[in-house]
């Protein structure tokens, strides 16, 4: 028994001593990986990976490449693992006027590439202290006290900052999301129709084209949409060629009317009857031109069964319905003559001579005057 009772405390105390050999050599090695990690992090921070090559390409014809490398603030010679990207892109946009944007990237082991794209001037940006001249992508470029040829002229944009260099931005976060609009809609093009926008009015904006068209697009909303929306009616055979005034209907139609037309108004900025909401008030619509606005949807245009805007579909409202001629907005019995001001409406035989509120109604000839309460009211 006695044998056996020793051999088995000894077996016990070897099983001890291995499992404190096990946790001593985890605890060797876990050092030494430890060591071996921040002997390789040490290294690669000061001996490997430190820039040998700086190579500039993309577009500028103001800056070489000396200057730009010199705006990054990156040396050779420098660790590729401490440069910070971000704030060496951000410098070369801050120090260099004429640069729209800015891109550093690492390649490893030892080279660093830096790419720009030149600022295109493409904004004339009008407020009550000058004329900012804007890049395409909203970089201020100058304040002149002029506006340049060629480029369209914002109006009523009401800018918070002036500075060059620095974002245009106004403190109008609607007028703000119409002008981001407007340069994304115009961003790839070489060569815009618009000669104006005015943002006076963000419930009613009015777009003016080098066609002679005036754009009375309403709102702030949807402005990528509304412009598709008057591309696809001004390049309509039946409209193609004409001067005159698109103006949005509801949410995705739009009418026209000739400039020449009789009764034609010459107002480039009436503004379009909005809701509460700022949305455009719907009018009457041709039955003809409705039929066009059906086609460009089934071609995949309109919106889609959530209401969202897919695309470019078109109604025009040319003639005798709708906003202006002919029983809508402007002539023939609508608000404006026949109307609101000319022969039966609400001023000549309503509000004013003949029968209405006035003569015959509010004062003269029995209503709420001479014909009510006994001449009094």
């Amino acid at each position: 028994m006695k044998d056996v009772e020793k051999t088995s405390v000894e077996r016990q105390n070897s099983s001890k001593r291995l499992r404190r050999r096990r946790r001593r050599f985890n605890i060797y090695a876990f050092v030494v990986m430890l060591l071996v990690v921040t002997a390789g992090i040490t290294i690669s921070y000061t001996f490997l990976f430190n820039i040998g090559e700086i190579r500039v390409s993309g577009e500028s014809d103001m800056y070489t490449a000396e200057e730009i490398v010199s705006a990054s603030g990156v040396h050779e010679g420098e660790n590729l693992l401490r440069l910070d990207p971000k704030k060496s892109e951000q410098a070369i946009l801050d120090k260099l006027l004429y640069v729209e944007t800015a891109k550093v990237k690492r390649k490893f082991p030892s080279s660093l590439e830096i790419k720009v794209t030149k600022c295109i001037p493409a904004y004339n940006v009008n407020y009550e202290g000058g004329t900012l001249l804007v890049s395409k992508k909203g970089k201020i470029l100058a304040d002149n006290g002029f506006v340049t040829d060629g480029l369209p002229v914002v109006y009523g944009y009401e800018p918070s900052v002036t500075k060059a260099g620095k974002a245009l931005e106004s403190g109008n976060s609607h007028k703000n999301d119409a002008f981001g609009e407007f340069m994304d809609s115009l961003l790839n093009t070489e060569d815009t129709n618009i000669t104006a926008v005015d943002l006076s009015d963000e419930f009613s904006i009015v777009v003016s084209y080098k066609n002679g068209m005036t754009f009375r697009m309403g709102n702030w909303k949807d402005v990528n949409y509304k412009l598709d929306l008057a591309d696809s009616v001004m390049n309509d055979e039946s409209v193609k060629g004409k001067k005159g005034y698109l103006t949005m209907i509801g949410a995705n139609q739009c009418s026209f009317r000739n400039t020449h037309e009789s009764g034609a108004s010459t107002d480039t900025t009436k503004p379009v009857a909005t809701d509460a909401d700022g949305n455009p008030v719907e009018k009457e619509t041709n039955p003809e031109q409705q039929k066009i606005f059906e086609d460009y949807n089934k071609q995949g245009g309109g919106q889609d069964s959530n209401g969202q805007n897919n695309g470019g579909a078109a109604q025009q409202d040319n003639n005798n319905a709708g906003w202006d001629n002919g029983g809508g907005y402007d002539n023939g019995g609508g608000w404006d003559n026949g109307g609101y001001d000319n022969g039966g409406g609400w001023d000549n035989g309503g509000y004013d001579d003949g029968g209405g509120w006035d003569n015959g109604g509010y004062d003269n000839g029995g209503g709420w005057d001479d014909g009510n309460n006994g001449g009094d009211w």
